[in-house]
């Protein structure tokens, strides 16, 4: 009576085992089948990318962290923070690997915005916008600069790709021919660019950036590229440096 009560136990155990078993094999295969928290390895966005920089340097971030302008980062509306992207120039075939800590931009239908440093080898610093492809990388993926020109990827059926095809309004430029902490030596330089040329528009742009004065010496008006680049050289042929800015990133 013991030995068969002690065989009915040993079967009990046996099924629960195997029960037990496939249970785990099923959850695993579950978990296999469902996408985690992070962005497709294969998403692929098409789209123009813009930048920030000084203005913004030390705001707190979406994420809670403060931008840092000569770090490899971007913002974008939906990607999960820490997500890594490759963004690549098709015209150039520069690369920039970066990571997302922050939400936006929210004009002109653009996908990404570049911190400084990510946006000057794409030429965005210098255009104030460019079309661009950014590609989701692995999470090893080292930030900075791709080595040598890059092979822009082709989407994929599966592939998110994000174009923008509403039409941009027509870019216009200034230049900023210097930023001063104090107000009194950018209306010097204000003033010396008037005595060079009277013709030039000059103005002093008064702004807070993180409880700091920041004072631009604007020149031109809402001018096209070409004009903007023709103002710049001037000013750079009487000893005064300057970038040429897109109006509507000021």
């Amino acid at each position: 009576m013991k030995f068969n009560q002690r065989q009915n136990l040993s079967g009990l155990l046996m099924t629960w085992l195997t029960a037990l078993l496939l249970v785990a094999t099923s959850l695993s295969s579950f978990a296999d089948d469902t996408p985690n928290a992070t962005a497709a390895k294969s998403t692929v966005m098409r789209g123009r990318a813009s930048w920030y920089g000084r203005e913004h340097q030390g705001h707190r971030t979406s994420n809670g962290s403060r931008f840092d302008r000569n770090k490899y980062t971007c913002a974008h509306k939906t990607l999960p923070f820490g997500t890594k992207l490759r963004v690549s120039n098709p015209e150039t075939g520069k690369a920039v690997v970066v990571q997302v800590t922050d939400r936006g931009p929210y004009r002109h239908q653009r996908i990404l915005d570049l911190a400084e440093v990510a946006a000057r080898p794409l030429d965005i610093v210098r255009m104030g916008a460019v079309g661009v492809v950014a590609e989701v990388v692995s999470d090893d993926t080292p930030l900075g600069p791709v080595a040598g020109t890059v092979q822009v990827p082709e989407p994929e059926p599966t592939d998110i790709a994000v174009t923008d095809t509403t039409p941009e309004p027509e870019a216009t430029y200034v230049v900023q021919a210097g930023t001063f902490g104090e107000l009194r030596n950018a209306e010097a330089l204000a003033a010396q660019i008037k005595a060079l040329d009277a013709q030039l528009a000059v103005a002093v742009r008064q702004d807070n950036v993180n409880g700091r004065a920041l004072n631009r010496v604007i020149v031109g008006q809402r001018l096209p590229r070409a004009e903007a680049d023709d103002v710049w050289q001037r000013l750079q042929n009487r000893g005064i440096n300057g970038l040429v800015r897109q109006a509507e990133n000021l």
